[in-house]
């Protein structure tokens, strides 16, 4: 039985990528409380039924702070006992939780009278933590679309169980913030940029012109040879910790030139390393 809990701050999109999951043939439950898991896997398990074979359990929105340590206790264990048992975490940045709520006027699972909007998400961040620390996958929706959360889950998590690690190269430029999901960050602003270079400044990093001119300086070679050198070095020390998912983010300013040809460039390289290679570019339309 592959089992899969779905955690993550309210209004970040659990429901979506569990809506998700169930398109990947998951069977799937919502807001169950924490302490009910261990019997309802238990239940779920012995009645051998091929439909469990996928199970992906969305944990209560209003956590209390027994629950979590029961969540994290449960999932320590059974991976200690070698059972299949990952974590997906969704979060995002306050600002953008604040606008959701406001958009959609729905009250947070943890306001009340004396906490507002804003102390509620503050208290459900520091709440779930530990749930967090111990996920297999964080994905940070915060400038994800509904369609490109749908497209991040069906990429990171329907795979098999075989031990092959999922390994995603994302673009990104820091004037727009670093993903708060990234395992690895590596920052390319000191390369040459293309942007200040006549006719390359309306190009992105996947163009001929912008390709050419990347590769000519030995600076960016050397570059994605050092973090493919230290990338090759440290995920197997990753896998023997049973993590199956990796994120790294390639930075520059804008995220069109350097960070998108080199994220190109270290997944061309990884593609025949064993691992699941995926690729990202957070400033490009999708």
């Amino acid at each position: 039985m592959r089992l899969l809990i779905i955690s993550g701050l309210s209004g970040s999109g659990k429901s979506v990528a569990l809506h998700m999951l169930e398109d990947l043939d998951y069977y799937t439950l919502d807001n169950v409380p924490a302490r009910l898991l261990p019997v309802l896997i238990e239940k779920l398990r012995d009645m051998g039924d091929a439909k469990f074979d996928q199970i992906a359990i969305g944990l209560d929105t209003r956590p209390a702070p027994e629950d979590v340590e029961e969540t994290a206790h449960l999932v320590s264990q059974m991976r200690g006992q070698g059972d299949g048992c990952e974590v997906l975490f969704l979060q995002a940045n306050t600002e953008v939780l604040l606008k959701r709520y406001s958009e959609t006027r729905r009250k947070h699972p943890l306001s009340s009278a004396g906490r507002g909007l804003q102390e509620a998400i503050a208290f459900e961040r520091q709440l779930l933590a530990p749930i967090c620390d111990l996920a297999d996958v964080v994905i940070d929706t915060s400038r994800m679309s509904v369609h490109e959360l749908r497209v991040a889950v069906r990429e990171r998590l329907a795979t098999s169980s075989d031990g092959t690690m999922s390994l995603l190269f994302q673009s990104f430029g820091y004037k727009h913030g670093i993903p708060g999901d990234a395992d690895f960050v590596f920052d390319a602003r000191s390369l040459p940029n293309p942007y200040w270079v006549s006719g390359l400044r309306g190009l992105t990093g996947l163009d001929k012109a912008v390709i050419e001119y990347l590769q000519s300086h030995a600076p960016v070679n050397r570059f994605i040879g050092d973090v493919a050198t230290f990338l090759e070095h440290w995920i197997p020390e990753i896998q023997k910790s049973n993590r199956s998912y990796l994120t790294v983010a390639i930075g520059c300013t804008g995220g069109q030139h350097r960070s998108v040809f080199v994220s190109e460039q270290l997944a061309a390289r990884f593609r025949d390393s064993g691992c699941r290679v995926l690729l990202r570019h957070s400033e490009l339309p999708g």
